[in-house]
């Protein structure tokens, strides 16, 4: 069910910032046709130049945002290779179908569906910082259960905040997003000693990242991004995770010349998808055979372009 509410916030929005009903009107229309985000900006999806007409504008108005006060921010991990982890936010504007941080759900006391909920953690740049006095050195990742780089982030730069408090320590960070708006901080990347900057490229294929990404950015702009942050000397790698639907030849031919190192992965909790490849009639793709032969696959392609890989199954 529409919620007419908040179409016409993005109206009332529209008309102010246009001073055009006739513009106002085709800007509600095209938010409509559902969420995605090639419609508005096919090339580019996070061109600030056109914010706020934009897809990240419209997923932040029909987004249910809720500033909240954290306890912590900078928290221990367990994921292997890291000490630290940074969640500026609970939930992800990127609603990607799959996403195993939907568990955050059970813990929060949201009843809105992933992807349509944001929780915003204002106070934590500040608590970050106090929590750093006290911190031994180690690696940071940024972030674990959410994404650093979702739309919500252009507005509350977050982010970007919380690197600058890490720059006055240097502690070491990774990176991982899925959004282009992380070259909105390439000077501050250029600043840390060591930094490594990763974009999740789960398939070629932009029909699959559609039906299971539906509203993150285009596989073509996070390549693009890849591209920016290599030009910048920025140190990159690619996350092929969870395996998607996919051809390894486009997929490392993309990358080739982009990424120093990749990491692979498999659909790690099939059953919360199996209804989804059943739809799309993709269901061979969430076979055991798939993700051990098509990963054996993309890591010899990979390694034979002189990129190391991890497996991470």
């Amino acid at each position: 069910m529409l919620d007419f509410s908040k179409l016409f916030k993005i109206l009332i929005f529209a008309i102010i910032l246009s001073n055009s009903l006739f513009d106002s009107l085709l800007f509600l229309v095209t938010s409509l046709v559902p969420l995605n985000p090639e419609i508005l900006e096919p090339k580019d999806l996070f061109n600030l130049r056109n914010f706020p007409f934009s897809f990240p504008f419209v997923i932040i108005l029909l987004m249910e945002v809720k500033e909240i006060f954290a306890k912590t921010i900078l928290t221990k991990t367990a994921i292997s290779g890291f000490d630290y982890c940074i969640n500026p936010y609970v939930g992800c504007g990127h609603g990607c179908r799959y996403c195993y941080a939907s568990f955050m759900k059970r813990f929060t006391g949201h009843l809105e569906p992933w992807g349509e909920f944001i929780d915003v953690k204002v106070n934590a740049p500040y608590l970050l910082r106090k929590q750093l006095k006290r911190a031994k050195q180690g690696i940071v990742a940024l972030s674990t259960v959410t994404d650093p780089y979702q739309p919500i982030e252009m507005k509350y730069h977050l982010t970007r905040k919380c690197l600058e408090a890490l720059l006055e320590t240097q502690l070491s960070v990774n990176i991982l997003t899925r959004s282009p708006l992380c070259l909105r901080d390439i000077d501050l990347f250029k600043q840390f000693k060591r930094i490594e900057v990763g974009l999740s490229i789960t398939t070629h294929d932009e029909g699959i990242k559609k039906i299971f990404e539906p509203y993150s950015p285009s596989i073509h702009s996070r390549v693009k991004a890849l591209r920016i942050l290599r030009q910048e000397k920025i140190e990159t790698y690619a996350f092929v995770g969870p395996m998607l639907p996919l051809d390894p030849k486009p997929l490392v031919a993309m990358l080739d010349g982009l990424i120093d190192e990749a990491l692979i992965d498999r659909m790690n909790y099939p059953n919360k998808v199996k209804a989804i490849y059943r739809k799309a009639k993709l269901e061979k793709y969430l076979e055991e055979d798939y993700f051990h032969v098509v990963g054996a696959e993309l890591k010899e392609r990979f390694e034979k372009k002189g990129i190391p890989v991890s497996m991470i199954f």
